[in-house]
């Protein structure tokens, strides 16, 4: 088979979201299609500093983080745009004035509340980025850093709209998670333009690109694919691009799209 290039979302693809853990057919499978020539990338809406030690020791050949604003291939960053201080601080403002939770997520850390909130998810971020060392040292009020995309949360008591209208005014815009939870990335930048701008430095064609993904937020490179492998456990948001449904991550889905495209 021809050399063909893969692109990985990480929760819930790659990383059960029930274990916390990759499965051993997983990784088999990425070591197995590395020594068949194919490139393998990360192509995920986490920073580059929170993609996980276990994902890092595994053979592959870029990182493409924070929804396509921060490309890395092998140890050479070829590109990476941040908010500036002034936008970062003026949507934070904004995120606290519409009475919103919210995570800032930069290429160094991840910022939160200093104070805990009233949102369970947030809060569940918070501890599983602390085990991890992370989001501790610069709370999100603070202005002295930067950031290139931001997790918030909403409910009743949230002006929404209100901080919706604001960010479609700063060429940003929020990918709805569900449970009023958004992700809000700078437009211009997603897991598609990260896939093209690869395939487009190693003059490969899409005919040689493979996505595989789970949620909303893989949709972009899910509509830019040919060959778009869905989690057998997915948003339905991506079924209209799905090529093929894999089986679930904990039943080696990720071996078993593999094997049937002939990948390894």
């Amino acid at each position: 088979m021809e050399k063909s290039a893969l692109f990985f979302d990480i929760d819930g693809t790659l990383l059960s979201e029930k274990t916390r853990e990759i499965p051993e057919s997983a990784i088999r499978a990425l070591h197995m299609a590395n020594k068949a020539g194919h490139l393998l990338f990360i192509n995920t809406g986490r920073t580059i500093c929170s993609v996980p030690t276990e994902i890092r020791r595994l053979p592959f050949d870029g990182f493409l983080c924070g929804c396509g604003t921060h490309l890395f291939f092998h140890d050479e960053e070829l590109l990476a745009h941040s908010l500036t201080k002034e936008l970062g601080r003026a949507v934070i403002d904004k995120l606290f004035e519409c009475n919103l939770g919210g995570i800032a997520e930069g290429p160094e850390d991840v910022y939160f509340p200093s104070r805990i909130s009233r949102f369970d998810k947030l809060e569940s971020s918070r501890r599983y980025f602390r085990e991890k060392g992370m989001g501790i040292e610069c709370p999100i009020e603070r202005d002295d850093f930067i950031y290139d995309k931001l997790f918030i949360y909403a409910d009743g008591q949230s002006d929404l709209k209100s901080f919706l209208d604001f960010i479609e005014g700063q060429d940003m815009e929020a990918l709805d998670r569900g449970g009023n939870a958004y992700e809000v990335v700078q437009k211009g930048y997603s897991k598609a333009t990260a896939c093209e701008f690869m395939l487009d430095r190693l003059g490969m064609t899409k005919e040689q690109a493979y996505v595989f993904g789970d949620s909303s937020n893989d949709l972009a490179m899910f509509e830019f694919a040919i060959h778009a492998i869905a989690m057998g456990e997915h948003d339905p948001v991506l079924d209209p691009y799905t090529e093929f449904v894999t089986k679930e991550v904990e039943d080696d889905g990720i071996a078993y799209a593999m094997e049937r495209y002939g990948l390894i």
